[in-house]
């Protein structure tokens, strides 16, 4: 994990335990679901890349502050990624028997975000309430496909924005849209030739 990693990283851990240490703020959490739209952008528009449907499953919690509707959310999730590369467009890779490859990618997902949500509605907030958040995250890659055409690197660090609507206090939808800061995978055959994640999410939670 690079340096900058490891500085997030430790803001996530000192921002957690700082809410956390907060009696005031409504703590909870529950079990999430989604789907991803993943592309992998490379330096160079050098062969087509096209975007691949992935899924997420994992936990979030939120710890909300009474009243001001601030708070943050954080969890632990299982992301597969990932996007299929037409590396045969260009002879430099047909040369070498490769065509249209796919790579998927499997991370586990560290988000840490800051959200507002709209909580003083005269009461509809009961029963739908939107919210916006936005923050980094770190992907430690667990797992990916045999491509011999392509090196990976152990972890990705992402910035993300996204909107959601709580229905039932219970129950929250979001999208959300997450850049990747740092390179997910780069090719042996050119150097320094390398691509980031671009991720498009929709998830659903459900909170206790």
């Amino acid at each position: 994990m690079c340096n900058t990693m490891k500085k997030v990283f430790f803001l996530i851990i000192l921002f957690v335990t700082v809410f956390v240490a907060d009696l005031s703020a409504q703590f909870r959490y529950g079990p999430t679901v989604g789907v991803d739209l993943t592309t992998l952008k490379f330096k160079q528009d050098l062969f087509t890349v096209d975007q691949s449907v992935g899924y997420q499953a994992g936990v979030q919690c939120e710890m909300m502050f009474p009243g001001i509707g601030f708070g943050i959310d954080f969890g632990a999730m299982y992301e597969q990624r990932g996007a299929t590369l037409h590396l045969g467009e260009k002879k430099i890779w047909a040369s070498e028997g490769y065509g249209t490859n796919r790579s998927y990618l499997h991370y586990l997902n560290i988000p840490f975000n800051l959200r507002f949500k709209w909580t003083r509605m005269n009461g509809l907030e009961d029963y739908i309430a939107p919210y916006v958040f936005g923050g980094p995250s770190i992907g430690v890659m667990v797992a990916h496909n045999k491509n011999k055409a392509l090196d990976y690197t152990g972890a990705d660090l992402g910035l993300s924005v996204g909107v959601g609507f709580e229905i039932l206090k219970n129950w929250q939808i979001q999208g959300s849209y997450t850049w990747g800061m740092t390179y997910a995978v780069k090719t042996k055959l050119l150097d320094e030739f390398s691509a980031k994640n671009r991720t498009w999410s929709v998830r659903v939670v459900r909170y206790f």
